[in-house]
C-alpha cells in the first residue's frame, strides 16, 4: 500500500516534534499572545501589546542563518543555530529603534527528525526569552527531493514595533559625527561560503581540527553564536540617548551596509587599527590570501554593530556606555563625501 509516509512524509513524526516543543515555545508568551500551539494562524492583542505606545509604526525584517546550517550538520550540532537565527533578526529591526515583540519560525528538511527540531527550537525559546520576544508560531515542512539527505533550512521572522517620533534612519547624520562598533563574537551568519571554502578546502581543515591561532576547534569558532545587541541598544534608547543611526553589519561587511544609512553628502572614514579583529578573520584572510576591500566587504571584521551620533551626545552619556556588557570602540568619524566607506 502507498501512503504519505511511504511517499517520504511522516505525520506522526511531525506530531512528535510539536509536542516536544509545546512546552519550551509556551515559555516564550506574554500576556499579549492569545493562541495556543497548533492554530492556523498566531493572535496577538494588539490593543495589549501597544499600550504604551501613541503613534505605533510596525518594524518586521525575514532572514536565514544561510550556509552556517552546513556546518551545523557537519558536527551534529543545532543547539546555538537558532539563536544565531533570532539574533540576527532582532538586529536587523533595533538598528531602526524598534523593540521586537514576536516571532515566527520555519524549519523546512528531507526528512523529520524530531530530535532536530526540538534541539533547533529549544534554541531558539532560549533566545527569545532572553529578550522578551514571544515565539507565537511556526511551521515544521518535510519535503524529500526538494532538499538534499539530512539538510535542514531554517527561516525566521520578527515582528516589533517603534514610536514614529523616534524611528531611527539616520537621516540626520551629518559630518563631524563620530562611528562606534560593537564587538562581534565571531563571523555572526555572514560569509560562511567563502569561510567553509577557505577551511576546508583551501586549508584542509575539517570541524575537529585545530588552528595554532584559535582557541576553539575550527568547528566551534564557525558556529558561535551570533550576538543579540537588542537589549544594550535598548537601554541606551530608553536613557534617551540620542543615536542618529544604526547599521546591522551582516552580509556585505562595512563597505555595503554602512552606506545605507548615510544621507546624501556623508562618507564614513573607518580608522583601521582602533579594534581587535578577531582570531579567526587573520586566519581567513592568510587562507585565501584576500585583499582589505574583499575582507571588510564579506566579513563583519569583529563589528557587528554600527551606531553614529554626535560626539558630545556620546561623551555626556559615557556612563551608560561603561554599563554595556559588550565591548564598544570609537571606530570612524562621518566625512564629506558620496555615501561610501574609507579606510
Amino acid at each position: 500500500m502507498i501512503d504519505y509516509k511511504t511517499a517520504g512524509v511522516n505525520i506522526d513524526e511531525a506530531n512528535d516534534a510539536i509536542d516536544r516543543i509545546k512546552e519550551k515555545v509556551k515559555s516564550t508568551f506574554t500576556p499579549a499572545v492569545m493562541t495556543d500551539v497548533g492554530s492556523f494562524g498566531a493572535m496577538v492583542d494588539l490593543r495589549e501589546l501597544l499600550k504604551d505606545y501613541a503613534h505605533p509604526v510596525l518594524v518586521q525584517s525575514i532572514d536565514g542563518v544561510g550556509t552556517k546550517m552546513i556546518v551545523a550538520r557537519m558536527m551534529s550540532k543545532y543547539d546555538t543555530i537558532g539563536i544565531d537565527l533570532l539574533s540576527a533578526t532582532c538586529n536587523d529591526i533595533i538598528v531602526h529603534g524598534a523593540r521586537p515583540f514576536t516571532f515566527l519560525d520555519y524549519i523546512a528538511n528531507d526528512q523529520l527528525r524530531p530530535d532536530v527540531i526540538e534541539t533547533i527550537v529549544t534554541g531558539i525559546s532560549d533566545a527569545c526569552r532572553g529578550v522578551g520576544v514571544a515565539l507565537i508560531g511556526g511551521e515544521t515542512a518535510e519535503m524529500p527531493d526538494t532538499y538534499l539527505p539530512g539538510e535542514h533550512d531554517l527561516v525566521g521572522i520578527i515582528t516589533g514595533f517603534v514610536e514614529k517620533d523616534r524611528i531611527i534612519t539616520g537621516k540626520d547624520i551629518q559630518p563631524g559625527d563620530i562611528v562606534l562598533g560593537l564587538g562581534s563574537s565571531g563571523l555572526h551568519t555572514n560569509g560562511y561560503s567563502l569561510a567553509r571554502k577557505l577551511f576546508f578546502e583551501v586549508g584542509g581543515f575539517d570541524v575537529n581540527s585545530r588552528h595554532p591561532d584559535l582557541e576553539k576547534t575550527v568547528g566551534e569558532t564557525l558556529l558561535e553564536p551570533h550576538i543579540n545587541y537588542t537589549k544594550p541598544i535598548l537601554a541606551l534608547l530608553d536613557a534617551d540617548v540620542q543615536i542618529k543611526g544604526m547599521a546591522h553589519i551582516t552580509g556585505g561587511g562595512f563597505i555595503d551596509n554602512i552606506p545605507r544609512i548615510l544621507p546624501e553628502g556623508c562618507s564614513v572614514e573607518i580608522r583601521k587599527g582602533s579594534w581587535s579583529i578577531l582570531p579567526v578573520f587573520k586566519v581567513l584572510q592568510e587562507l585565501g590570501q584576500l585583499d582589505e576591500h574583499e575582507m571588510f566587504r564579506t566579513f563583519n571584521m569583529g563589528i557587528g554593530l554600527v551606531i553614529v551620533m554626535n560626539p558630545d551626545e556620546f561623551h555626556q552619556s559615557s556612563h551608560f556606555w561603561e554599563q554595556l556588557e559588550i565591548h564598544t570602540y570609537e571606530i570612524g568619524i562621518v566625512t564629506t563625501g558620496h555615501q561610501s566607506v574609507l579606510f
